[in-house]
């Protein structure tokens, strides 16, 4: 088809002119581009542009206008509806990448959710290595399986499981997730120096190390079983234990610890023996005893090898019989007198020998009173006397008693009912020379039976007479002792015994000290420490005041 234009141009034929070329036009570019927008759009751009027709334009062309609009909206819409629609399809995790910890034995499961994923392929790599494609298992792992989906299940963990996993999306460019798995392991102790049983002589040097594995590290601690270590601490923070101039107290069962927090704490022994030559202590040195009754002599002996106990009486050797009984309990050995009589008095020594050496201690079974023991109050209630009295035990009637006292020297502090001197028992032997001894002259004697809650079977010695003739005033000099030998009238037979007697001619206010001896048929028996007694300042009822003055203990107030 061939179009011509007219030379005219009035308003009917311009408009038909204008409505047949837009039509002619659009329909042979429809037909050349059909349901193309941009070809509508061109066709409708060329027609309106004709020369001559601006006014027309104006009127006629606002339909055309709003189908142009039209086509633009549509192309639009159809261009973000394909974008929507690609962006809702496109695949992706729902998982997010996260750091895993699991305790070895433990499943591991890792989370690989996904969506959009059908025409791809969701596999899980470790490193270069594949372990899935798709639901295929691509790993030779028994382990290792899918769950749930593509979760990644992996049983007994291992710790050679620890490392990174990376789930992928097999696009064009590849999307993946990873994760990062942590094995805990609990504590385990793989060494110990010493493999659990050591034995070094007395007074070397020990070193134990103990040496643990576990994820995280764990801590390692010493500790000893049912005691404290040798440098009086309850543990020690350290793989090393180190022990110097071992003795058989530092022996015994140490325990290596260690601990992460992850399972339960693992630990370990080591049993410390210690050799060294027997040591032996005595229950009591001297043994008190009478005819007739029974002795108990006790050894504690120690020693590592376990040493053999020897009992002599003297330098003899004695076996067992009817009358000596020798047993052994632990380490306590005990010699058994049954019936004592009067010739078993004297030494006894127990001897202990093992392959480091030997030893020996000296016990003496005694048929003498036991040392005396001061019972009366520490104050007097008069200026000028003083009421001393004291018990002893002893298996045999006490024949006599030795009392001996004197003023305090200056210089000489009261501690309790005792004197903070170190020589003053001493200086009572060495001032013997210079002392008086006084026998029953002018005192009270008195008996005390079994019941030492009180005086009973009273019997007084009174006397006349006056000491060196000094009536009842008595003159010191310094630093002298007083004796006075009291007979035990009459002679008692229990085993609980005492006396009683009132020191008469001293100074008011003033501090004393006394001590006392007792003798029974088989001799005397060891001094009494010093007992420190003080006079009041005038006659009558102590006041409590004046007692704590003195510095003396307020028990003796009753």
């Amino acid at each position: 088809m061939h179009l011509t234009k007219s030379p005219n141009r009035s308003s009917s034929s311009s408009s038909n002119s204008s409505s047949s070329r837009i039509a002619y036009k659009f329909e042979c570019h429809s037909k050349s581009k059909q349901n193309s927008n941009t070809g509508k759009m061109a066709a409708e751009a060329r027609t309106i542009s004709q020369p001559g027709h601006i006014r027309d334009r104006r009127v006629r062309s606002l339909p055309h206008i709003l189908l142009l609009a039209f086509a633009v909206v549509s192309l639009h819409f159809e261009s973000v509806s394909g974008q929507s629609m690609m962006t809702k399809n496109e695949p992706m995790f729902i998982s997010r990448s996260e750091t895993f910890k699991f305790i070895t034995g433990e499943t591991i499961v890792l989370p690989c959710e996904v969506a959009n994923t059908d025409t791809y392929v969701v596999a899980w790599k470790r490193g270069i290595a594949i372990l899935t494609a798709g639901s295929v298992k691509v790993t030779p792992d028994p382990r290792v399986r899918l769950v749930n989906g593509f979760n990644l299940q992996i049983r007994d963990a291992l710790p050679t499981d620890a490392g990174d996993y990376i789930c992928q999306i097999a696009t064009m460019d590849p999307r993946e997730i990873t994760h990062t798995v942590e094995i805990l392991v609990p504590p385990r102790i793989h060494h110990i120096s010493t493999g659990g049983h050591l034995q070094v002589k007395k007074g070397s040097s020990v070193r134990i190390e103990c040496s643990a594995t576990g994820n995280p590290m764990p801590n390692v601690t010493w500790s000893r079983k049912n005691n404290i270590l040798p440098n009086g601490e309850e543990k020690l923070h350290s793989h090393v234990l180190s022990i110097e101039n071992v003795d058989r107290h530092k022996g015994g069962v140490y325990i290596c610890t260690a601990n992460n927090r992850v399972g339960q704490p693992a630990s370990s022994q080591v049993v410390l023996h210690v050799l060294f030559s027997p040591e032996i202590s005595v229950e009591r040195p001297v043994v008190f005893s009478g005819e007739g009754h029974e002795a108990t002599l006790v050894c504690i002996v120690h020693g590592e090898t376990q040493p053999e106990v020897i009992w002599f009486k003297d330098t003899m050797q004695l076996d067992t019989t009817e009358r000596h009984i020798m047993e052994t309990r632990g380490s306590r050995h005990t010699l058994i007198i049954r019936k004592v009589h009067p010739q078993d008095f004297g030494n006894y020594s127990c001897v202990a020998e093992n392959q480091l050496g030997k030893a020996r201690k000296t016990l003496q079974l005694s048929g003498k009173p036991n040392v005396a023991v001061f019972n009366s109050p520490p104050i007097s209630q008069y200026k000028d006397r003083y009421n001393i009295s004291w018990a002893v035990d002893s298996h045999s009637p006490i024949e006599e008693y030795k009392l001996s006292f004197r003023k305090l020297p200056q210089g000489h502090e009261v501690v309790g009912n005792a004197i903070d001197s170190p020589s003053s028992s001493s200086s009572m032997s060495s001032s013997s020379s210079s002392s008086s001894q006084m026998y029953g002259s002018g005192l009270h004697a008195h008996r005390i039976g079994s019941n030492m809650g009180g005086l009973s079977g009273l019997s007084g010695l009174s006397g006349s007479g006056s000491y060196s003739g000094y009536g009842n005033v008595m003159h010191w000099g310094h630093n002298d002792w007083r004796n006075v030998v009291l007979p035990a009238v009459p002679v008692s037979h229990h085993y609980a015994q005492g006396m009683s007697y009132m020191v008469r001619g001293l100074d008011p206010d003033q501090h004393y000290e006394a001590t006392v001896q007792s003798r029974n048929r088989y001799g005397w028996s060891d001094l009494t420490n010093s007992f420190v007694f003080s006079t009041s300042s005038n006659d009558g009822p102590v006041d409590l005041s004046t007692f704590l003055n003195h510095g003396l203990s307020a028990q003796y107030l009753r």
